[in-house]
């Protein structure tokens, strides 16, 4: 089969690595006394993949929410390794990607330290050529300037690359910077969502990547 794709982006929270519980217990550990009673897991999935200092403006009302942010980081980055994984097949299928030619990056909402933390503890870190963090950029998903940004490091044509995610940020990003969306079943958002949101594909198993970029799965 004649490869067609030769560059795959990815979203890291939700899409990789399943950080879900992290997020949503480092949200509801800063928000505490904050947020009226009541408010739980179920308010907080709809925005995961948007920027931190966004989700907590819209969950407080607050201009200032520094002291949140803190909060926030201060226990993310304390129980990180204790609640983070990978997804099921995720490190085998980006090392054969990896094996057969194909080039990756991340493209996420997260800073880089946190990013990065989670990239080599996994061991992924050296499948990635390119890294586009929202420190690096004046824009954040769902603007397509972080993606376009990893197919710039990348030398990769749009037609070519497809961008992986878990959140309707990731879809119109991908669609707005012209590569090719692919949603991923297992988000909390649901499979429809990313459906809504532009995707143009979805994943039920990281191994369905294979299909996409011309390759064989194997089982």
């Amino acid at each position: 089969m004649k490869r067609t794709i030769n560059h795959v982006l990815f979203d890291l929270d939700g899409t990789i690595l399943d950080t879900n519980e992290l997020i949503i217990r480092s949200f509801l550990h800063a928000l505490q006394g904050v947020v009226p009673d009541g408010f739980d897991r179920e308010h907080i999935i709809p925005s995961m993949g948007q920027p931190l200092v966004d989700q907590m403006k819209q969950f407080t009302g607050l201009d200032d929410v520094s002291h949140l942010v803190a909060a926030y980081r201060e226990i993310n980055w304390r129980l990180h390794d204790e609640l983070v994984k990978p997804f099921p097949h995720v490190p085998e299928v980006l090392g054969r990607l990896h094996r057969s030619g194909i080039r990756m990056g991340v493209v996420t909402t997260k800073m880089r330290q946190t990013t990065e933390r989670g990239l080599k503890y996994f061991g992924l870190i050296d499948y990635m050529d390119a890294i586009v963090t929202i420190d690096d950029v004046s824009h954040p998903k769902p603007h397509p300037e972080p993606v376009l940004l990893a197919m710039e490091k990348l030398g990769a044509d749009p037609a070519g690359t497809l961008m992986a995610g878990d959140s309707p940020v990731d879809m119109q990003a991908a669609r707005a910077a012209g590569c090719v969306a692919v949603g991923v079943a297992w988000s909390l958002k649901g499979e429809q969502v990313l459906r809504d949101s532009g995707a143009q594909h979805i994943l039920h198993d990281m191994r369905d990547l294979y299909a996409l970029v011309g390759l064989e799965r194997d089982v």
